[in-house]
Parts: structure tokens; sequence; C-alpha cells
């Protein structure tokens, strides 16, 4: 276990939290997972749910370590000709999407000989949030006019949040968000940053007046479920969605200080989503409001630790790289707390690395070991100045004769020629060495 603990670079705080959070998810996944056993084959036995959380877990660790391991400066060209792919497989779920579990919104593709689902707006995203990253890093120094920017930049957000509206309006709403937020600390000027803001809310009212337009459309039966949502949010009006937050209240509020205990959750077995979307509320019913908060704190840790690890990255487009990615893990995280207290409509988010779910928990998994990949490189970059320090430190040690007998003289003093004068600097063949 040592020997695997030492193959792994970059910050080993973000292993810690990623690791408590991933280990936490297990008792809620498999207590939550008893009304999926009994509506799936009635026997309520929910070891098979957990053995895939395991799965789907393992996988992800294994995914972060084989990412971390990429030179982060790889994913400038990877994200750039990954958009066109992404813009792809988008389109073809749009028309080719797989409905899960009923819902009236094709998100998941089938992906062939294998038999698993995939969301593919999730990897959209940090494929999206890399290419900003991209664009911003590569224009910090260049006055480019807006023209140029609307082009390489704002034309292909638009495209992408495009593609994922028609199916999922809140993962647009955080995409954009998160794009605004990260043109913004990239200096992007304020004034054109006002006027997307302008242009896109103009867009979602065009496609909102398109929807009303032509109701029957596969493309915008989504629609009227935003509609309800954000009534039943704002109004006393009976829903499935009112149902559900019901449920999660009545959860929350049995969960008192302590909690019922882990697995004695009753409201899981009223909660439609309580594996994923409302797996919050049975974590607070069954751990009171102590593991409530706890959870809420190692994401705000989590949070802090991306602060610092952007705040040390060595180039400024690993600066924005690990927010792009970083930040919107842990909004997802608030969002889908704030839902489950009624803070916000229903959205559909999940827990990241706590709610079940393949293709969420290994895009999140991705995003880490992309921002773990920056924060080994800071490491590199630090061991090599110290290396460089030690270096310098022995061969001045040499020049002035002070080299104990027991010391070991670095490999290059033996590729050196010998120091004719100390003290003619200009004929030192040693500064070559020294000013590496």
């Amino acid at each position: 276990m040592k020997e695997l603990v030492n193959k792994l670079k970059g910050d080993r705080v973000i292993w810690s939290f990623v690791a408590l959070l991933a280990l936490f998810s297990f008792m809620p996944v498999f207590s939550a997972s008893s009304n999926l056993a009994y509506i799936g084959h009635g026997t309520g036995n929910t070891l098979g749910y957990l053995l895939k959380h395991l799965a789907h877990i393992c996988i992800g660790f294994l995914i972060i370590y084989w990412v971390h391991k990429v030179p982060y400066h790889y994913f400038r060209a990877i994200s750039k000709i990954a958009l066109p792919i992404v813009w792809f497989l988008l389109l073809y779920t749009l028309l080719k999407g797989t409905v899960i579990a009923g819902a009236n919104a094709s998100r998941w593709i089938q992906v062939p000989f294998i038999g698993i689902t995939f969301q593919t707006s999730t990897l959209a995203s940090i494929v999206l949030f890399i290419y900003v990253a991209r664009y911003l890093s590569k224009t910090k120094e260049e006055n480019e006019p807006f023209q140029t920017s609307l082009i390489q930049l704002w034309i292909p957000v638009f495209i992408t949040l495009m593609l994922i509206l028609p199916a999922n309006f809140s993962t647009t709403a955080l995409i954009f968000a998160m794009v605004l937020m990260l043109t913004f600390i990239g200096k992007y000027p304020l004034k054109y940053i006002g006027f997307i803001i302008g242009s896109g809310i103009a867009m979602l009212a065009f496609f909102l007046l398109v929807a009303k337009a032509f109701p029957d459309s596969r493309f915008f039966s989504r629609v009227s479920t935003w509609e309800s949502r954000i009534t039943n949010f704002t109004t006393d009006k009976p829903d499935e969605d009112d149902y559900q937050i019901e449920k999660a209240k009545i959860a929350i509020a049995s969960g008192k200080l302590g909690g019922l205990g882990p697995g004695k959750s009753v409201q899981k077995n009223f909660l439609p989503q309580s594996s994923s979307d409302f797996i919050y509320a049975i974590i607070v019913e069954e751990y009171g409001l102590v593991g409530g908060i706890s959870i809420v704190i190692l994401y705000l840790l989590l949070l802090f630790r991306f602060v610092i690890a952007s705040h040390k990255a060595p180039t400024l487009f690993g600066k924005l790289v690990v927010v792009g990615v970083g930040f919107p893990m842990i909004f997802q995280a608030m969002i889908n707390m704030a839902v489950a207290v009624e803070l916000l409509p229903v959205t559909g988010q999940t827990l990241p690395l706590i709610s079940s779910g393949g293709s969420s928990i290994w895009m999140t998994c991705l995003g880490l070991g992309i921002i773990i990949s920056v924060t080994k490189k800071e490491e590199e970059i630090a061991e090599e100045k110290a290396e460089k320090a030690k270096r310098k430190e022995a061969l001045q040690r040499l020049i002035d004769k002070e080299l104990a007998e027991d010391d070991v003289i670095p490999e290059e003093i033996y590729a050196e020629e010998p120091v004719y004068s100390i003290e003619d600097n200009s004929r030192n063949p040693m500064n070559a060495v020294l000013n590496k």
C-alpha cells in the first residue's frame, strides 16, 4: 500500500478528500438502493447495487491515475480536437439517445458492445472548459477584436450549449455560468461579457418561443417539465417533483442532530431518486445534521484546495484549467444539496463522487485527474529547483576547495574541464553548470 501511495503524484490533499468522499459514498448508496432493489426484482437485496457502485468508483480512480500521468499542457491540443467530436456525440444523443427510468429526455447514449449508458453532456462540459481556458491563455497578451473572439470562443460555446439545452436545461445553465466565471477570471473585457449574457438570454427566449410554436416536437419535450418545476417551486400546486421535495424534507427533519443511524432511513423507500438526485436527504436522515454539515465542509475544503492549486499553477492555462474543471464540481454539489432542502427547483444534478451512477462518476474523476496533473507539474518544478540548488551548493563547495572526503561529487563535475582561475569568472567553465 505504501508503495502504491508513493506512486501517486500531485496534490496529496486533493487525493485525500476525493478518497474520503468516495469511501463515504458506499453506505448511503447501499442504504438508498433498497427501493430500486424492490422495484427491480422484488427481493430488496442491495448487494448488487453496492458492487456496481464499487466497480464505478474503482474505474473512476483508475481514470484519475491514468489521466494524472499525462502532462496537462497536452490537453490544450486535445480540447481543440475533441470539441467537434463532442458536438457529434451531443447531436447523436439528441437524435438517438436512450430514455432511462421513463424520463422524457434522451440524455444518454448506449455504448456498443459494452451495454453501459453514457451521458455526453458531462464530457462536453469538461472539453469546453479546457477549450475556453486554452483560448484565454493564448490571447492574454494579445488584444484581439471582439469579432475574432466571437468566432473562436463564443460560437463554439453556444454550439455546445444549444446541443445540450433541449435535453438538460440545468446543465446548460451551469456550464454557461461557469464559462462566464472563467472568462471573468481570465480578464476578458467586461463589456463583452455583458453583451454575451444578453445574447444568451435572447437565444433562450427564442428557443422557448419556438418550443411554444411546436409543442409536440421531441426536441422541445422538456420545456413543459421546466415550466412545471418552476411553477411547483413558486406555488403550492401539487406535482411529482413536489412529492419528491416533501419526502426529502421529511427525511431531513427526521435526521435531527445525530440521525437515525446507517441504513435506517425510512424515506428511502418513498423517494424515487434516493440514490442519486436526493441522496443528500438520505445522508441527513441517517447521519443527522452532523453528517450533512460534514459533507458540506468536505466539499468546501476541496474548493479551498482547488483555489490553492490554481494559485500555485505554473502557467495561466493551468490556473484556468483548475478553476474551469474544479469549480463546477463544487457548484454542482451545492446545487444538489440546495434542491434537497428546497432552496432551488428540482434540477437533476447528482452529488459528485457520492451519488450512484457510472458516467457522472467517471467524468468527475476525469476532471480530477486533469487537476491533479496540473498540481503534479508544480511538484515536479519544485523538485527540479531543489535538485538544482543542491547541485549548485556542491559545485560551489568544490570551487572553494571545501569538499570533505566523504562528500558525493555530482557526475556533472567529472565532465567539466579543470578550474583554471576561480577569480577570473569569465574563464571559469563551472559557470555553465552553476547557471543551469
